[in-house]
């Protein structure tokens, strides 16, 4: 399974991959971007992943909503538990959207060899806008009308029509 994948992706032409998604979705996928063509990847109508971008969906569920824009440079990856961006969010250049972890409990066998797991996966609802460099990691659960700063990490719940800022995330301000 993994090597029909990584054949798929190296062999594939990326503007192959831009015409899928216009023709499938009715989204705008740069030519430049990294997109895994998979049945667990669902994207909206109207959304726009732009160049340099990487999408992976091999491990687990990836939706996109309607009119999401995906800015430059975003890694978005989901494992088993899922990751779902809802309608008209808009993810700021060089985000990271992360949908796994390592499992680390051994001190004596690398983090690496000791597996991946995914506890509860990523929901970011709709209206949301995570600023530059935002890192989103398994767990996050990011409520609707949301923003989020530039350079924050959200790793837990995030309350609808917020303002949040930091490492870890914290509200700074409710949105009226």
């Amino acid at each position: 399974m993994k090597a029909a994948v990584a054949l798929r992706r190296f062999l594939t032409p990326r503007i192959l991959v831009t015409i899928w998604g216009y023709l499938k979705y009715g989204c705008m996928i740069s030519p430049k971007a990294e997109v895994e063509i998979t049945f667990q990847l669902s994207i909206g109508r109207g959304s726009i992943i732009s160049s340099f971008t990487k999408v992976k969906a091999s491990d687990g569920p990836l939706k996109i909503g309607r009119n999401v824009e995906i800015s430059n440079g975003c890694v978005i990856s989901s494992f088993t538990a899922g990751t779902f961006i809802g309608d008209d969010c808009l993810v700021g250049p060089n985000c990271s959207i992360i949908g796994n972890n390592y499992h680390y409990d051994r001190l004596d066998v690398p983090i690496r060899l000791q597996g991946k797991f995914s506890a509860k996966g990523i929901r970011i609802a709709e209206n949301v806008w995570l600023g530059s460099g935002c890192v989103v990691l398994d767990g996050a659960d990011i409520g609707a009308g949301t923003i989020v700063t530039p350079n924050s990490v959200i790793s837990g719940r995030i309350p609808a029509n917020s303002i949040a800022t930091g490492n870890p995330a914290k509200v700074i301000f409710t949105r009226r």
